[in-house]
């Protein structure tokens, strides 16, 4: 699972069984950071997930600002209440691509889906680094 986290909207992504392929899940409109780690849990369980990856906002010079502290605020909790590996990964540009993935669609349906389809692009990312299962036979 991945989560591009947003001011107002979270993304959450998934990848299949054999860590090939991300794609979207879902997008959080929760009003806490508490309602977040608590939906993320649910959708944790109900999906068999076995680790987070959650999206480090990086500065283009790659330090961190304030929404990279409260990425590793959010992953810190996630750890805790779900006892997996949780990640931070950069995310840099990655709501770029989401938004040129989304350009063919009207602008209103491209804000409902921009944040899961940066969190599937953020969770791509990782899995093409650890090899995407490519150390595993196909169907396997």
């Amino acid at each position: 699972m991945a989560l591009d986290l947003g001011d107002r909207r979270t993304g959450v992504a998934l990848s299949d069984a054999e860590g090939w392929l991300a794609s979207p899940l879902k997008v959080l409109t929760a009003a806490s950071q508490k309602q977040v780690v608590a939906t993320i849990a649910e959708l944790a369980v109900a999906h068999e997930v076995h680790g987070v990856v959650v999206g480090l906002p990086l500065n283009m010079d790659g330090t961190e600002g304030p929404q990279a502290a409260r990425a590793r605020r959010l992953a810190q909790r996630l750890r805790k209440r779900l006892g997996l590996d949780v990640i931070l990964w950069d995310e840099r540009l990655s709501t770029f691509a989401a938004q040129e993935s989304l350009a063919h669609l009207r602008p209103a349906r491209r804000r409902e889906r921009i944040d899961a389809v940066a969190a599937a692009i953020i969770l791509q990312g990782y899995l093409d680094s650890m090899g995407g299962g490519q150390s595993r036979e196909p169907g396997q």
